[in-house]
């Protein structure tokens, strides 16, 4: 599988509609991938809690719109990032969005975790409730989104599901950059699974951003990483190398605690 990651940067500056034309043009750049991944939140900014409910957008609203026509454009599986999601009831959810060739939306999920201790995402945004796989070519896929990397039990719950690879956009500050590193190794190794984890460049509503996107093996070897900037991380996935891992260490087969019986 050939993935790419888009790396955006988000300024504040810049008007939602120039950004979502300018990652349309990134994302049909990458035609001959099979995967495309964009960040969290990149339309409005992930900690830019105050233009949630102003930038929210139906599922088939003017983003959703034009990611689906990069994707149809550029014939790639596409995984848009999240964005404000506005429900028919009016509440809010930070939910990804996927596409598949033909432009067609296959798969959303809401995010599960929201960020905030009480204040920003955890009060403004609703809560997702089911964890979310994808077929990929190849693969399937287990869907997360930024803070949902702190919680090994959602990536469990993926693996139950069939999961051998992980798609994780993200806002991830800077200041804590050594923990998006280290998490994305972590779930990486405990599940024996690939990591794509692509996050933000820039800086919004005061938050440096980390950038730093990240492929991760199934043996927790980086595989390509990004700088701090915007970039387009293009990597080539070995996927036969999760059932060589799998099958040589199978650690897996050992869990205790917290296996399904289903």
């Amino acid at each position: 599988m050939r993935a790419s990651l888009i790396q955006i940067n988000v300024d504040p500056a810049e008007p939602v509609a120039e950004r979502r034309d300018r990652a349309a043009a990134l994302v049909r750049e990458q035609a001959g991938s099979d995967l495309v991944v964009l960040p969290e939140l990149w339309h409005v900014g992930a900690f830019s809690f105050e233009s949630f409910a102003s930038g929210a957008e139906p599922l088939d609203g003017p983003t959703a719109r034009a990611m689906s026509a990069a994707a149809r454009d550029a014939a790639v599986h596409l995984h848009a990032g999240s964005i404000v999601e506005r429900d028919a009831g009016g509440a809010l959810y930070n939910t990804s969005l996927v596409f598949s060739p033909a432009g067609e939306l296959v798969r959303t999920y809401r995010k599960i975790h929201r960020f905030g201790f009480d204040k920003g995402e955890a009060v403004t945004m609703a809560a997702g409730t089911e964890p979310v796989t994808v077929a990929l070519p190849g693969a399937v896929a287990g869907l997360a989104t930024c803070y949902d990397l702190r919680f090994p039990e959602l990536f469990r719950a993926l693996v139950d599901r069939g999961a051998r690879m992980f798609v994780v956009p993200a806002g991830w500050p800077e200041r804590r950059r050594a923990h998006w590193s280290l998490l994305a190794r972590a779930r990486a190794v405990e599940n024996q699974a690939y990591v794509l984890a692509c996050g933000t460049a820039g800086t919004h509503a005061g938050v440096e951003q980390a950038g730093h996107s990240v492929v991760v093996d199934p043996w927790g070897e980086v595989v390509a990483e990004a700088g701090g900037g915007e970039e387009v991380l293009a990597v080539d996935l070995d996927l036969a190398r999760v059932d060589r891992i799998r099958e040589d260490f199978p650690a897996l087969k050992d869990r205790v605690l917290g296996v399904r019986g289903d």
